[in-house]
């Protein structure tokens, strides 16, 4: 309904063997690139990027760093701006220091937000626009 299955969220089983998890009383110093899914349960101080897939913070985990990600999930604390270039979920227990980057952004009563919300338009619908104002603009 309303075109939910047009933007379905991610979950950390769809990536099955493709799964990296940071366990709680782990530290990791450095920055992060990888496909599939990424469960931070300890602490990570290094940018994370993921081309295709999910960063998911949990409750104890911590981030400092640059988030970019197509599919992320913020239970913990995470220090520095985050790009969720398609879905962005908040919840109960998300501090947040940085700016957010998002396409679509769920948040629940309780998340923290220290910084600016900024929306990413679709492309599509950009250039999709794009040739009906030029029509616009030559009509005139």
């Amino acid at each position: 309904m309303w075109g939910s299955d047009k933007h379905k969220k991610a979950d950390i089983s769809q990536f099955s063997g493709k799964t990296t998890i940071i366990a709680q009383q782990a530290q990791i110093r450095g920055d992060m690139r990888f496909d599939g899914a990424l469960q931070v349960d300890g602490r990570i101080i290094g940018n994370i990027e993921a081309e295709q897939g999910l960063v998911r913070v949990s409750e104890h985990g911590y981030v400092e760093g640059v988030i970019k990600a197509p599919h992320v999930v913020i239970n913990g604390q995470v220090v520095g701006d985050v790009h969720a270039l398609e879905h962005l979920e908040l919840d109960t227990k998300a501090r947040i220091s940085g700016d957010l980057y998002y396409r679509y952004m769920e948040m629940v009563m309780g998340a923290q937000i220290n910084g600016q919300l900024n929306y990413l338009a679709d492309e599509a619908q950009a250039v999709q626009l794009d040739p009906v104002l030029q029509l616009e603009t030559e009509n005139s």
